[in-house]
């Protein structure tokens, strides 16, 4: 169940527009989701779209789904695709149709021929290195380019030329002439237009200047009848700049801008031009990687979206920065999967057992739950056979303190099964392990085991009646907290991020259940991988392990 009371009642955004209603300044709640289609989505984004869809869903307003497309450079229509899919997943549904910036653009243009017609824009021809230079640091002011004081008409002439594609690209912009001094920097003249000769996914080639985020964001607000514009911390000094353009364009609505926090995981990166860096670098496969925090990579990896919903509910929203604990999102999907999973038995990393005193083709069926304290999610048989397997890592030839698994010349009880012995070690001409010869108690089954002569449970799977398949074990991708303040994310890097192994699953277990998470018994809680598996190879991806005290 979603946290949407505690949500609201906690949250700074929703306290300010009860005072907006109580004010009576809207009589109609909207809000907007607005990505750029330049990479895929990824969590922060969702702690975004739940507090702009539950405002408007608590209040009965309007959600628009808006592509804020002003980039064709580093746009692609796979994307749109995405953010779409991932939307429709998690379980939001915006207002009408999907919305574009581009939509707006011919009125862009206009107004922003209004604010040269009123002298508050110019047309200039620094480069980009040449703008950065004058425009100073926070220390340093900065300074007035050549060409701020142009007349109007020559403004208006060498901007309607931009627009025919006149110019080199990147040879001229268009600046707001606001105040090249103040201390906020983002206010020293900043660019509205900047040429690009570039093929657009929606306007084709109808343009070749495109409007800046800061130019168009508050426009399309403001055309959408947008109320309350909510973004995070770092664009606080960009409201400014927000009130500015729509102060003076001629433009009715004037939406309000608001900041929260954005979200940080520990070992974790949420910015696109990292991930880029990771992706170009071969260090993850795609943006869907199971280890990356984008909503594919965390839905392949086998979290559901009412758990990654509820993690941002919980969370709550606020102006104060702070790095989220790991741990916390686990535990949201952990809640989930601990009382609907079912519990099976798989080997991750396998090591055959041969039963000396049981007959080659006798096999004992075996009643078992399939959730061990819920028995409405019902039974299944599973077989013992002759050949079992069971983990290398519970078979040690050398007793250890504290080691309660098998030994040689030990006895150990195999998981709803018997209690056997290990007897002999067959060993290659390498001297690894090949098989372990072991004898079974018959009378042992159903009995509760002495654990003065019992070292310990351990699970298993027949031989007979199981199915090859791939283990991805999944880890922090970095070994430090708070990796996005680094710029080189390269450094530090978890080389165990990502562990396959071959080994054995029952035989019958995605073929008999509709279930596509599991527990794998003394493992963790795994997800078939549907998309990446095939006849020849069957793949789990490790969701999260079981702590010591789950064993």
């Amino acid at each position: 169940m979603y946290k949407y009371n505690n949500f609201y009642k906690k949250n700074f955004i929703f306290k300010i527009i009860e005072n907006d209603i109580k004010n009576k300044k809207y009589n109609l709640i909207c809000t907007r989701f607005p990505p750029e289609p330049n990479g895929y989505l990824h969590i922060g984004h969702i702690k975004s779209i739940c507090l702009n869809f539950s405002i408007a869903k608590f209040y009965k307003g309007k959600f628009f789904l808006r592509i804020d497309d002003t980039n064709p450079t580093t746009e692609n229509i796979k994307y749109i695709k995405s953010i779409k899919k991932d939307l429709i997943w998690l379980g939001f549904k915006w207002d009408k149709n999907v919305k574009y910036t581009s939509d707006y653009f011919d009125l862009m243009y206009k107004y922003a021929i209004e604010l040269i017609k009123n002298n508050l824009a110019y047309v200039d021809e620094l480069d980009i290195k040449e703008i950065k230079k004058y425009r100073g640091t926070l220390l340093v002011p900065g300074k007035n380019s050549p060409y701020r004081n142009r007349l109007i008409k020559d403004n208006l002439k060498l901007f309607e030329k931009m627009r025919l594609g006149k110019f080199p690209e990147g040879s001229l912009s268009l600046r707001a002439k606001i105040d090249m001094t103040s201390k906020i920097i983002v206010m020293r003249d900043p660019v509205l237009y900047r040429i690009k000769f570039q093929y657009h996914h929606q306007t084709n080639k109808k343009w070749c200047i495109y409007p800046t985020y800061d130019f168009s964001h508050c426009i399309s607000d403001a055309i959408e009848g947008i109320t309350h514009s909510l973004c995070t911390l770092e664009f606080q000094d960009n409201k400014i700049l927000y009130n500015w353009i729509l102060n003076n364009i001629s433009i009715k609505n004037h939406p309000k801008q608001y900041e929260f926090s954005k979200l940080n995981i520990e070992y974790g990166i949420t910015s696109k031009r990292n991930i880029s860096i990771l992706i170009k670098n071969k260090i993850v496969s795609g943006w869907d990687d199971p280890r990356l925090l984008t909503i594919s990579g965390l839905r392949r990896k086998g979290y559901t979206s009412s758990s990654l919903k509820n993690f941002c509910y919980n969370i709550g929203v606020t102006k104060q920065n702070n790095i989220i604990e790991m741990s916390f999102l686990e535990s949201c999907i952990k809640s989930e999967l601990n009382q609907l999973v079912p519990r099976t038995m798989a080997i991750i990393r396998p090591l055959k057992i041969i039963i000396d005193n049981f007959p080659l083709k006798k096999k004992i069926k075996l009643l078992i739950p399939n959730h061990p304290n819920n028995k409405d999610m019902g039974y299944k048989n599973i077989y013992f056979t002759k050949e079992i397997y069971i983990d290398v890592l519970d078979f040690s030839e050398i007793d250890q303190k504290n080691y309660k698994r098998l030994i040689l010349g030990s006895k150990v009880k195999l998981r709803y099964a018997f209690v056997i012995k290990a007897k002999k070690i067959i060993k290659d001409k390498n001297n690894n392990i090949v098989c372990i010869h072991c004898i079974y108690y018959q009378d042992s089954l159903g009995k509760k085991i002495n654990k003065k002569k019992i070292k310990g449970i351990i699970h298993w799977i027949s031989c007979l009646y199981s199915k090859p398949a791939k283990f991805y074990l999944y880890d922090n991708l970095f070994t430090k907290k708070d990796i996005n303040n680094n710029d080189n994310i390269l450094k530090f890097l978890n080389k165990k991020s990502l562990l396959i192994y071959n080994g054995f699953i029952e035989k019958n277990l995605l073929k008999n259940s509709k279930n596509k998470r599991f527990q794998f018994e003394r493992e963790g809680y795994f997800y078939f991988d549907k998309y990446y598996s095939n006849t020849n190879e069957i793949i789990f991806n490790r969701i999260l392990s079981l702590k010591k005290n789950d064993k």
